[in-house]
């Protein structure tokens, strides 16, 4: 596995597995990496991203979040995850000028709750992020969302997937509210063949921000997708840029056209049993 083992420890004290790709001539740049629900720091699919990135000059950061893989504490499906974030950035910003945080699905959720209270993220790039909580959902996602929901789901999610996920929930903000709050600049990922969330929660969230641009990647599925480097290259250096253009000059506040990207990605598979369905919250490999 390419990148160099590193821990990190939370302002609440979890312990964080996390992983650091170093390119062979640094830009002064750092991308922070968070994955979604059931994924890792190790998964096929965000190692690609990352590898992508570290090959276009940037330092790149992953991390297993909170209640996953190496990782101390239990999920909270991107609440406390944001102090997994904070902690990542904080580690990055040692050694880079800029970061940036990309979260996907669950990771993007707490990219979002983190950024929305840090005015000093230079972008913030969300990849399939819902923009409510109440979006319309299809049986697999209900059934995932319902398994979190009761001792003996959380049970079998930890059995069988190996994470660990917390019995207290509160009413959380929704992604789009959050998002409003953000200041630096925002990039919208999102592909047309995502089977967990619709592309139209995609399309609310670019359009709560101003500025946001959304890249709908066609044939892409959900999360960090197997080809979903060359997007998120794209967004993170879209967000670079707006961030040196608003540090010399802050433009006004309409929204940037949507840019329809013409990264092709394969259909993903069929779905197979519950805990594979689950898995799939994080994107297939």
């Amino acid at each position: 596995m390419s990148g160099r083992p590193v821990r990190l420890e939370t302002s609440d004290g979890v312990a964080l597995a996390a992983r650091w790709w170093e390119p062979a001539a640094p830009a002064g740049t750092a991308v922070v990496l968070a994955h979604g629900f059931t994924g890792s720091k190790d998964d096929p699919g965000l190692v690609a991203v990352a590898e992508a990135l570290r090959g276009a000059g940037h330092l790149v950061l992953a991390y297993d979040a909170r209640g996953h893989g190496g990782s101390e504490g239990v999920c909270t499906l991107g609440d406390l995850e944001r102090h997994d974030v904070a902690a990542a950035v904080a580690h990055a910003r040692r050694d880079a000028e800029r970061v940036v945080a990309v979260g996907a699905s669950m990771g993007a959720i707490a990219v979002l709750r983190y950024a929305a209270d840090d005015p000093h993220l230079d972008g913030v790039v969300s990849v399939s992020s819902p923009a409510r909580w109440r979006y319309p959902r299809n049986p697999r996602t209900a059934l995932a969302w319902g398994l979190t929901r009761t001792r003996l789901g959380r049970l079998a999610v930890r059995r069988l997937l190996h994470v660990r996920v917390s019995g207290r929930w509160e009413d959380p903000e929704p992604p789009a509210a959050l998002a409003a709050r953000i200041r630096a600049p925002m990039a919208v990922v999102h592909g047309t063949a995502d089977r967990f969330v619709p592309a139209a929660e995609a399309e609310l969230l670019a359009a709560a921000v101003p500025r946001a641009r959304l890249f709908l990647v066609p044939g892409m599925g959900h999360a960090f997708h197997r080809g979903a480097g060359p997007a998120v290259l794209e967004a993170v250096g879209w967000v670079l840029a707006q961030a040196g253009t608003a540090a010399a000059a802050p433009t006004s506040g309409s929204s940037t056209p949507a840019s329809a990207s013409s990264h092709h990605q394969a259909s993903p598979t069929s779905p197979g049993p519950v805990w594979a369905t689950i898995t799939e919250l994080n994107g297939p490999t």
